[in-house]
């Protein structure tokens, strides 16, 4: 872990599952949400059946999409028909669940900046960090920046780290542990990702000054934004990138 860290090359917002509260989760439709509103996107990739990375966050399919059942037991043939927009609104119905490779795409062609958060099944870290860091330094060959990968599972960015050295992790935790800097130097991760409502001034600036970049999730409200950016913090996940770009 460097002393200092380079400058947050990313956009200081990113809108939460690619549209946060304005268009469903994990699609292509909250990806032109973001492009409207100039901002970077965070969204979760997740293998089925056939080890391709899709777009949910969930483990199960039913809360985003009208299927029923395991995320991981589900073939891409069935994925492919599922409605992933119709639970949010009529406007939506239809709406496919994407690979990532299809979302990868439409990003690079949106010139969006990207978090990919390794979001795997249960027992499925090492095949899901490895399959998705592979496939993102494929897509985003030659890009800059490329994209930031982020995991809860330390042994998921280990093994990204192997497969795929040229992208920068971070590891995401819900509030920063006593042990904080010894598990970023441990993974030489160069960003650490925390919830908005449990970091402080202190906290803050610790960080800063360890030389990592610094993401707090998921932060709506735009006077509490400007105090986050006032301590340090590089990026802001939202799900309201109407109010805080």
């Amino acid at each position: 872990m460097s002393s200092r860290a380079d400058d947050w090359p990313y956009a200081r917002v990113f809108a939460h599952r690619c549209g946060g509260a304005l268009a469903p989760e994990n699609t292509l439709s909250g990806l032109a949400v973001a492009h409207r509103h100039r901002c970077g996107v965070e969204f979760d990739a997740m293998l089925s059946a056939d080890s391709t990375p899709f777009l949910i966050h969930d483990e199960t399919l039913e809360r985003t999409t009208d299927g029923r059942g395991a995320m991981a037991e589900t073939r891409d043939e069935a994925l492919q028909r599922l409605d992933a927009g119709g639970w949010f609104g009529p406007s939506f119905a239809g709406e496919p669940l994407p690979t990532l490779a299809e979302t990868g795409r439409r990003c690079i062609e949106l010139s969006l900046d990207v978090n990919i958060e390794i979001k795997p099944s249960a027992g499925v870290d090492e095949a899901t960090a490895r399959i998705v860091s592979r496939l993102a330094s494929e897509l985003w060959r030659g890009c800059r920046p490329p994209p930031l990968l982020s995991s809860f599972s330390e042994r998921a960015l280990e093994v990204a780290a192997q497969a795929a050295p040229g992208l920068p992790r971070g590891l995401l935790v819900t509030a920063i542990p006593s042990d904080w800097e010894a598990r970023c130097s441990r993974l030489d991760v160069r960003a650490l990702h925390v919830h908005a409502g449990r970091l402080d001034r202190a906290q803050a600036r610790a960080v800063k000054g360890a030389g990592l970049w610094l993401v707090v999730y998921t932060e709506n409200d735009p006077r509490a934004a400007r105090r986050l950016f006032d301590w340090g913090v590089d990026c802001v996940i939202t799900d309201r990138p109407d109010l805080i770009c």
